[in-house]
């Protein structure tokens, strides 16, 4: 058992999962990772933590996730909730079942680690979660109408999630990721981005490593844009 700090990362085997650890590993935390491919695994053998395969939709895996940490390394400050793309199509062409798929993949995953790790943070006197969500959470896009619709209910749990907990010193914002270079680039995408290009999968890292720091110690229930200004909104 150690007193250094750690996290929980789900969908670590690659992309911004993989970005988010390495970002956290390079801070001195603890890892425990899972991801349905391997990946996790084989990263947390490379930076010395804790991995698992298994799926963000299964709740006996997120179980095992929070309990394997536990007995590794006897507490839990950070969660980052990250998950792959839910189901596309066009809106009214959508399955019932799409949209259940969706609900498990990106909603009901955060509700159901929650549930595992708040009271152990409450009984470490706090803690600290970050959900990756879509730039499209409040300019819903037709290119991701799961993602967006449910992302936009991930928003508001995330707030009275925040204004329930705030007391004991957990605090959860979500990250709301424009196009980032984890995804296929596109001439037409970029000449819609201010900053005229993609972001990379370690910026997205450093934004989740100072949101879980002292640092943003203030921040709580937020939504916090890193999209290259692609949303018009203010």
């Amino acid at each position: 058992m150690t007193t250094h700090k750690t996290a929980i990362i789900t969908a670590a085997g690659k992309g911004m999962g993989a970005a988010i650890a390495r970002a956290l590993a390079e801070a001195g935390y603890n890892l425990a990772l899972l991801s349905h491919s391997g990946g996790a695994e084989t990263l947390a053998e490379e930076l010395g933590g804790f991995g698992m395969r298994g799926s963000v939709t299964n709740p006996a895996d997120l179980q095992a996730l929070v309990e394997g940490a536990m007995e590794r390394y006897g507490r839990i400050d950070a969660v980052v909730n990250n998950t792959g793309h839910p189901p596309k199509g066009k809106l009214l062409e959508i399955p019932d079942a799409d949209w259940h798929a969706g609900l498990e993949m990106v909603m009901l995953n955060v509700v159901r680690m929650a549930r595992l790790v708040t009271p152990i943070m409450i009984e470490q006197g706090g803690g600290a979660i970050v959900n990756i969500s879509t730039f499209a959470t409040f300019e819903p896009s037709a290119s991701f109408p799961v993602s967006a619709s449910l992302r936009a209910a991930l928003a508001s749990f995330t707030k009275l999630y925040a204004d329930q907990y705030a007391s004991q010193g957990i605090r959860m914002n979500n990250v709301l990721p424009g196009f980032i270079d984890s995804y296929p680039e596109s001439e037409t995408i970029t000449q819609r981005i201010p900053l005229g290009r993609y972001g990379k999968v370690a910026e997205i890292g450093q934004t989740v490593r100072f949101l879980l720091s002292e640092g943003a110690g203030y921040i709580i229930g937020q939504n916090i844009r890193v999209d290259g200004g692609i949303t018009r909104s203010v």
